[in-house]
């Protein structure tokens, strides 16, 4: 019995696929499933890049904390005022000021012999005819009294080492010592004297302010004390030719070396096959760096510590603290931009991720800014430019954080949440125009006949036959070959 077909009422479905299509459709699946699995080819093209690739991300991190200490060092040795800034804060150390105290004391007291001044006194009392009994309990009378008056000049100069004229005199002391240091290491050492490979602090200055406070508070004594010059030792080095062989390589390193560890960075990333893998890796692996350099801090600050006896070792400690106070801000700094990175490559990375994050901010911004003002001429001018929006967002805040004088972690931190807030703008924005409606269909009666088509008429492929409704009165009986429905 023969099976008549009736046109369906709907939409019609598509032509079969050709043998030659299904043979290009087999072909582009085995290409996407060489990819996917890492075939052997891509893999032999790109193990140089990739091998490259990470050896130059290892190195660059390696030589991080090397630069960020070397660019510490060359400015605390070479700016005399940028040393001072970090050196001036020990004064108000109450350890530091402890060991100020104790030494300054010290000095007043060998040239003024308390003990001997009192056993005078009684000498003299004794001659002017006193009974012997009232000469003997004097006597007694003069450890308890040298005793009181050291306890009086130690506690004048602890208030003068407290005071802001005794912080102006350790600036200028700082000054004058860094500038000492720097003609030594430089080779310049024509004007000074020293003492095997050590660098004093003078402390005369600061004697000639005790001097003149102990005199106004009625200790004249003190007058007695002459122009001297005691020390602080400063800075040690095992030999002095070394320290100015190490002072000049680290004034050549401090200006390359940063820049070797940004090419070596910025080249390997751009070296891998998956750049923004290889950005969290490189984020990562700085973090990673400075959190070895301050590591390495502590166990310096220990050593040092250990090395001094033990009354000194609280204002060695705080010594310590406060002059690496910079290095320890820059690698702070230097391990939070580390985490944006990785951040900033695992968001954009194509894990799923990242992509599901990404996809759904969109969702959630593209809901929002549905409305009046959807496809606007702002609009649509942002959507065919939002690469180059995207880039010079970036790129801004690049610039920012290369120019801030005083770079920190909080600081980057900041530049991050705006630049999210610039590129969640964007993409708020960028909407495209909508497109103009089609215009609607005419009525069927309008429309012209369709011509004719032999059965055995070849369509071209892809092309679907427009229906047509046949008369009740018409069967039409398919062709031979035609596929049944």
């Amino acid at each position: 019995m023969t099976q008549l077909d009736k046109p369906e009422v709907g939409p019609v479905p598509s032509p079969g696929v050709t043998a030659d299509e299904r043979a290009e459709l087999d072909r582009l699946r085995r290409e996407v499933q060489v990819l996917r699995d890492g075939g052997r080819p891509a893999r032999r093209r790109f193990r140089w890049r990739s091998l490259l690739s990470v050896v130059l991300v290892v190195l660059g991190c390696v030589l991080a904390p090397v630069a960020g200490l070397a660019v510490w060092t060359n400015n605390q040795l070479s700016d005399t005022d940028r040393f001072v800034r970090s050196v001036s804060p020990l004064v108000d150390d109450p350890d530091v000021q402890n060991a100020l105290t104790n030494r300054l004391t010290a000095t007043v007291f060998e040239y003024v012999d308390v003990q001997q001044l009192a056993d005078d006194a009684v000498t003299e009392l004794s001659g002017l005819g006193l009974p012997p009994e009232l000469v003997a309990r004097l006597s007694t009378l003069t450890p308890t009294l040298t005793s009181a008056v050291q306890g009086f000049v130690r506690d004048k100069i602890a208030e003068v080492v407290a005071s802001e004229r005794f912080e102006s005199a350790w600036d200028q002391a700082i000054r004058v010592a860094h500038r000492q240091m720097d003609a030594v290491l430089s080779g310049d050492a024509e004007s000074i004297v020293v003492r095997g490979d050590t660098v004093y602090l003078d402390l005369a200055p600061f004697i000639d302010v005790v001097k003149e406070r102990l005199s106004d508070a009625g200790l004249t004594a003190v007058d007695l004390v002459p122009e001297v010059h005691p020390t602080v030792a400063l800075a040690q080095a095992d030999t002095l030719v070394r320290a100015q062989s190490a002072y000049s390589a680290m004034d050549t390193v401090a200006d390359v070396l940063p820049w070797v560890v940004l090419m070596l960075l910025v080249v390997g990333i751009y070296l891998a096959r998956n750049r923004w893998r290889a950005l969290v890796g490189t984020g990562l692996g700085l973090a990673l760096s400075m959190v070895v350099l301050a590591a390495g801090l502590l166990v310096a600050r220990g050593l040092l510590v250990g090395e001094v006896p033990a009354a000194a070792a609280p204002a060695t400690a705080s010594g310590f603290d406060i002059v690496v106070t910079y290095l320890r801000l820059g690698l702070r700094t230097l391990l939070v931009l580390g985490l944006v990175l990785a951040l900033a490559g695992f968001l954009a990375g194509r894990s799923e991720t990242a992509v599901r994050i990404r996809r759904g901010t969109a969702r959630r911004l593209h809901g929002l800014r549905g409305g009046p003002s959807a496809g606007s001429p702002v609009a649509t001018w942002v959507h065919r430019h939002v690469r180059g929006l995207r880039i010079g967002a970036v790129a801004a805040a690049v610039l920012v954080f290369v120019f801030l004088t005083e770079p920190s972690g909080a600081a980057i931190l900041v530049i991050a949440a705006v630049l999210l807030v610039v590129l969640a703008v964007i993409e708020f924005l960028g909407r495209p125009g909508t497109p103009p409606s089609p215009a609607p269909a005419p009525p069927a009666d309008d429309l012209p006949p369709a011509e004719p088509t032999s059965p055995g008429a070849a369509l071209p492929p892809g092309t679907v036959p427009a229906p047509a409704t046949p008369p009740e009165s018409e069967v039409t009986i398919p062709p031979a070959g035609a596929t049944r429905s």
